[in-house]
């Protein structure tokens, strides 16, 4: 993903951690749970 996106693994990292916190999720499944139920995806 870094790699398509033109970033550094470690940012990639940041980017994912700061979005589990807004969702509250502890994990990519998690993520895609509550983004799929708040009607984001």
């Amino acid at each position: 993903m870094a790699r398509v996106l033109g970033l550094s693994p470690d940012t990639v990292k940041d980017y994912l951690e700061s979005l589990y916190g807004k969702l509250e999720a502890r994990n990519r499944v998690e993520a895609l749970e509550k983004a799929r139920a708040l009607g984001f995806i």
